[in-house]
């Protein structure tokens, strides 16, 4: 834990024996606008990588984002000069294809564009539309047929700012007929350049359940099914992770639940007192300005070995 005094001698321990790092990407590692257009590296982003990498230990970069691919993120990031090659990058699309597939889902309908059903096609899982493809001619184009929602295994909502009351129609039918609700993430806000801004999930999932009354799973962060899917690919046990992130609702709950090394940084959403209403063992054993400050100590512990 950080106190008054710096970090406890245990914190410093664990960090030296890491064998390997989750970072958030929005607020942790760099900053874009209200769509992750613009993305820019924050202050010792691009040293902090360049460290990991050169003390051989594996990381991904996880966003709870859905509005690209995995893939689309880690050139969005490099083209802001982030070194994140393409298998070193999670979404919540990508912890739900494990999730999906231990589940033995075959249909999906997905709530969201191809950032959330791509993956989910390259891992052989049908994803299905929750409206018809238009019919040239057809007098009502779009529109669902209630009562005629093909049968899914589950509903999985992302970033989708399309949705619209046919849509809302749609799920639920789907529900109804036995799917299961799944969102990418229940947090209400990511960070930007220009302040806190508004995510899908959480509000079409809070739509779809008010209606049918149905439970939820998240498959992001901060869901132990989500560090678990990016350990097993890390190939890490969890505990020998440390977890980097700035939302107070995302990367530090998980990392304790995983009991992992929890990180917080202040350069997105959280502030120097955002913890500070939390019980000892629920807050970050870490909490640095930013990455910047997570490098110094790394390479501290690093003279060491």
């Amino acid at each position: 834990m950080t106190t008054d005094t710096g970090p406890s001698a245990e914190v410093l321990r664990r960090l030296r024996d890491a064998r390997g790092y989750i970072f958030d990407m929005d607020g942790t590692l760099a900053l874009g606008d209200r769509v992750n257009h613009g993305l820019a590296p924050l202050p010792g982003a691009v040293e902090m990588l360049r460290w990991v990498r050169g003390r051989g230990l594996p990381y991904l970069v996880f966003t709870n984002g859905t509005n690209r691919s995995p893939a689309h993120f880690a050139a969005v990031l490099r083209d802001a000069g982030l070194d994140v090659p393409d298998e070193q990058m999670m979404t919540p699309a990508s912890s739900a294809v494990v999730m999906f597939t231990r589940r033995g889902y075959k249909r999906v309908m997905v709530l969201g564009g191809d950032g959330l059903a791509g993956p989910l096609r390259a891992a052989g899982i049908e994803v299905v539309p929750p409206l018809p493809e238009p019919v040239i001619g057809s007098p009502v184009v779009g529109s669902p047929v209630v009562g005629s929602t093909t049968e899914v295994d589950a509903v999985f909502a992302g970033w989708f700012r399309e949705f619209t009351m046919p849509h809302l129609e749609a799920a639920c039918q789907a529900i109804w007929s036995g799917a299961t609700l799944y969102s990418a993430s229940e947090t209400p806000f990511f960070a930007s350049a220009g302040g806190r801004a508004l995510g899908t999930s959480r509000a079409i999932s809070a739509m779809i359940r008010s209606i049918t009354g149905c439970r939820l799973t998240v498959t992001g962060k901060p869901s132990p099914a989500a560090l678990r899917a990016a350990a097993a690919r890390l190939g890490v046990p969890a505990s020998d992770l440390v977890v980097v992130g700035d939302d107070p609702l995302l990367e530090v709950p998980m990392a304790h639940r995983g009991r992992a090394l929890a990180v917080a940084v202040q350069t997105g959403l959280a502030g120097p007192g955002a913890y500070e209403h939390l019980p000892p063992e629920k807050q970050p054993h870490l909490h640095l300005r930013g990455v910047d400050e997570l490098l110094s100590l790394c390479q501290e512990q690093g003279k060491d070995r």
